[in-house]
């Protein structure tokens, strides 16, 4: 698969290496080493082509990341699990420090993260601890690839989830949390996730550095998470937003109990160590941050005791099938199966083909047997409207696919016919 391809329907990976830039800025010397094999610099990782970071917007953005990298790994140490698996993994130096610790590290992520990543991270870890860590390309709403990953671990299991949800719509993460679900009934152990209060998290450690730019640094930093994702930020029912905090948390409780899991609050400022990028500010500004973080929790998440294991004997029968042809200046498809990250590339690389070789104004969709449509495959029809006269036109669209488009907005941007 051409890696530009990838990239191209689900560009979300990029605000990774925003991350382990961070994360080589805090004196990571294990990040650094990764940023500089990946060639990573300030303007790529940290700016965008609307935005550009500020001290302020940067050095929150420091402790943030520090806050949440190492606070989360330090509860997976705790967890007693033997098997941490990291999703998403992004370009971090984790697996080498699970790997030496004696704890079997599994990293997962878009195959075009994965791609990029592993050989950087693998060269990290000594030959003798090398066979702990392994990665594996995957798509967290997509059950089949999760459970194959996983196919050959024994054990209580530890999901680590930073910088994840905040991407995903509510069907995504309706389905993502079906999967957690389905690996904790399976294995057991428990899910630590830093994401639901993390809208929190960012407003209680920038208010102290930014002062009175307070909400001009806020947008800022907003608009470069979306530029360099490509999708809206934060817009799913288990992202807590600042405002509406306590009414929020009780709903994003219910929507987890609704897929058999259940979260407990655990203090970030009574679990973090101590974080080597506030040394930058000042006393007041640095106790104010850690004082803040006695407000704000990450989430231990296990499977509700009374809930129902997930049959998962028909995962591997779902296949994805696409069939093509060029008829009345019309591509049509037929797909069947799953469009999501592991198949969307498919998808644009049929339609490019085709459109090299064939004249058509328009892209007729059957979706009788499509199941699922994630963000990525929606990027993929993006382009496809963009690029055709006469746009896309999907038919057949059950009920399911079309609440998805329903909840992007898509049902106003392409013709759908139920």
């Amino acid at each position: 698969m051409d890696q530009t391809l990838l990239e191209r329907v689900n560009p979300v990976f990029n605000t990774a290496k925003m991350t382990v830039y961070q994360l080589a800025a805090t004196g990571n010397s294990d990040a650094a080493e990764i940023a500089k094999k990946l060639n990573l610099s300030f303007e790529q990782t940290q700016n965008s082509e609307s935005s550009t970071a500020s001290p302020e917007q940067m050095a929150a953005g420091l402790i943030m990341m520090e806050t949440r990298y190492r606070t989360i790994e330090a509860m997976a140490q705790k967890s007693g699990c033997g098997t941490v698996v990291d999703l998403p993994c992004g370009y971090t130096p984790r697996a080498k420090v699970f790997a030496n610790d004696n704890t079997h590290y599994i990293g997962l992520d878009l195959p075009a993260a994965i791609a990029e990543a592993q050989p950087a991270i693998m060269s990290l870890i000594d030959d003798e601890n090398r066979s702990k860590a392994r990665f594996c390309g995957v798509d967290a709403t997509n059950g089949a690839s999760l459970k194959n990953a996983l196919k050959d671990v024994s054990g209580p299991v530890c999901i680590t989830t930073e910088g994840l949800l905040m991407y995903f719509t509510d069907s995504e993460t309706g389905m993502l949390c079906d999967n957690i679900h389905m690996i904790l009934k399976e294995h057991g152990g428990c899910w630590l996730t830093a994401d639901p209060e993390s809208p929190l998290q960012y407003v209680l450690t920038i208010q102290p550095i930014a002062g009175e730019r307070f909400m001009e640094i806020m947008n800022n930093a907003k608009n470069t998470t979306q530029d360099k994702s490509d999708v809206a930020v934060g817009n799913n029912s288990l992202i807590i937003h600042p405002a509406e905090a306590e009414e929020c948390i009780k709903k994003a409780m219910m929507f987890l109990a609704s897929h058999g899991l259940k979260a407990e609050r655990v203090i970030v400022g009574e679990n973090m160590p101590e974080i080597a990028s506030m040394s930058k500010l000042s006393s007041e500004q640095a106790q104010a941050i850690k004082q803040n973080m006695q407000k704000i929790a990450f989430w231990k998440i296990t499977a509700l005791d009374n809930s129902v294991a997930v049959d998962t004997s028909d995962l591997k029968g779902k296949g994805f099938e696409m069939k093509a042809s060029v008829e009345s200046g019309a591509l049509v498809l037929d797909l069947t199966g799953r469009v999501d990250t592991l198949t969307a590339p498919n998808m644009l690389a049929l339609y490019e083909r085709a459109k090299a070789e064939q004249s058509f104004t328009s892209v007729l969709i059957d979706c009788d047997k499509l199941e699922y449509i994630s963000s990525a495959g929606l990027r993929v029809l993006l382009i496809m409207q963009k690029q055709c006269p006469n746009g896309v036109k999907l038919k057949g669209v059950n009920s399911a696919v079309k609440e998805i488009l329903e909840q992007s907005g898509f049902d106003s941007i392409l013709d759908v016919e139920d």
